[in-house]
């Protein structure tokens, strides 16, 4: 009875002790009977407990042990006080008197849904760490994880569907880790990444001279994973001879390598995973239908990414995390730019939240980023882009050096040459007269750059090099400063 969950049964009453004993075995329940005066110890020693059935008088002992674990069902059976025990949310059903064979079987069905959809913060900390990847509260997510906690103690295979991007590897090797497999080797294959004709030595290995460039014996992804996880990712890209091959090994769990005639014991545990829909591609005979059904004996579907978006604020923190473990550095995001990426449809699904999330990290880098920063497909929303204000000191200080950024001061007699022009125009009285009413300081200097490089690009026909040199500065800064003022040569 190791690890099987049982029923508990507290009752002083012989007859209905023996009634419930009866009726328990019939449906194939594992279960034990103490006395009331004895439930509180029996229940701290035993492990795997799947509900108290609580029989008779309720007793002080009796409401402690309902009120002190929430994450037990409890069943109440002929029960002379009912109302003390009801108000409890853990006291899930009561019985019929006499039994009723088909209620009993069905409250016996709810105490085990109790169990499996128990929220994760009650079940302990144990498998947080290996979850850390698979981060979400959405329901998929929540079924997800539990079919990976059902499955990986068992050796079954396993069959991973869903979209690139969603985390299929990450599935398999949270698999891998709750298993007991968890010591030996996780080994992933990319059945789409290895030419055909070189996948039946990548899996199998191949003895020395068995083709052209074999100069020594290799051992085969089956080998390296022995007594632990085969992973093959993309399993639908697997070409029809190798989906024979596989088949036999998954029968017979033996194979040979390449070359070879001595039979080696696959002693792995296989995990297969694609995005396509084998399925379909069984009627169009581009997979087999045998191996399929040999693979998905247990499948599981990640889901994609829009279909869980309560999940991407929880995603977020988790990744801009591990950046900045891994890098030093991270970035925030604001609310109003959260919300923005939850109205996104996420064709990449996580990988290219990450993908996002470090381009971002790259751009803004320890800072915090608005719906204005995000890249324009990932603006759902809008928003006033914040625009500031400066001092008019510093709009001049800007004006200025606009106006003279092309000018490579670092060059002295560029700039001697500039300043044995500017006092030539000064000299001839043309340096400006402030009017009495003002001006824009902005505005006249850019009047006077664009007038400045059109001269100058009249006087060398429009020939951008020769304007340049002129002007003193690099042909690409002019070309910049003609497409900013949108100058272009008036056609004749």
């Amino acid at each position: 009875m190791h690890g099987q969950k049982h029923i508990l049964v507290v009752d002083n009453n012989i007859a209905r002790i023996q009634q419930l004993e009866t009726v328990l075995s019939f449906i194939g329940e594992h279960f034990q009977v103490c006395g009331h005066d004895e439930i509180s110890q029996r229940f701290s020693q035993q492990a795997n407990i799947l509900t108290v059935i609580v029989c008779g008088d309720v007793s002080k002992a009796v409401l402690d042990l309902v009120s002190n674990n929430p994450a037990c069902p409890f069943l109440l059976h002929d029960v002379l006080d009912p109302a003390a025990l009801i108000e409890h949310v853990n006291v899930i059903g009561e019985l019929s008197a006499p039994l009723n064979y088909a209620q009993l079987t069905e409250m016996v069905h709810h105490c085990h849904q109790y169990h499996n959809k128990i929220p994760k913060q009650s079940r302990g900390a144990g498998n947080s760490a290996l979850f850390r990847s698979l981060v979400g509260i959405s329901e998929p997510m929540q079924h997800v994880r539990f079919l990976i906690e059902q499955v990986a103690s068992t050796h079954a295979n396993v069959l991973i569907l869903g979209e690139s991007g969603t985390g299929k590897e990450v599935v398999a090797r949270n698999i891998h880790n709750l298993s007991d497999r968890s010591s030996a080797p996780f080994v992933p294959v990319n059945c789409g990444a290895i030419p055909p004709d070189l996948l039946e030595s990548e899996l199998f290995g191949h003895e020395k001279g068995a083709f052209t460039g074999a100069i020594s014996t290799r051992k085969g992804r089956f080998e390296l994973a022995d007594g632990g996880t085969l992973f093959l990712d993309e399993i639908g890209d697997m070409p029809h001879p190798m989906q024979v091959k596989l088949l036999r090994v998954l029968q017979e769990r033996t194979f040979e390598r390449v070359g070879g005639a001595k039979s080696i014991k696959a002693n792995v545990r296989v995990i297969a995973a694609t995005h396509q829909n084998l399925e379909e591609m069984i009627k169009t005979n581009d997979f087999r239908e045998d191996l399929y059904y040999r693979l998905n004996v247990f499948p599981i579907e990640t889901p994609a990414l829009r279909d869980r978006k309560e999940d991407i604020p929880l995603l977020l923190k988790e990744l801009m995390s591990r950046f900045e473990h891994d890098q030093g550095h991270t970035v925030r995001f604001t609310e109003r730019a959260i919300t923005s990426l939850q109205e996104h449809s996420w064709s990449g699904n996580v990988r290219e939240l990450s993908n996002l999330i470090e381009r971002m990290i790259i751009m803004y880098g320890d800072q915090v980023v608005d719906v204005s920063e995000l890249p324009s497909k990932y603006r759902h929303i809008d928003v006033e882009e914040y625009m500031p204000e400066y001092p008019e000191s510093l709009q001049e200080r800007e004006a200025i050096n606009e106006l003279f950024s092309g000018f490579d001061y670092g060059d002295e007699e560029e700039l001697d040459d500039f300043s044995a022009g500017f006092e030539e125009t000064q000299a001839s009285g043309d340096n400006g007269v402030l009017p009495d009413d003002g001006l824009n300081l902005k505005e006249y200097l850019a009047d006077l750059e664009v007038s400045l490089i059109t001269q100058s690009l009249d006087k060398n026909d429009w020939v951008v090099a020769r304007a340049a040199e002129l002007l003193g500065m690099r042909r690409t800064t002019l070309v910049e400063k003609m497409r900013k003022y949108n100058l272009q040569k008036q056609e004749d």
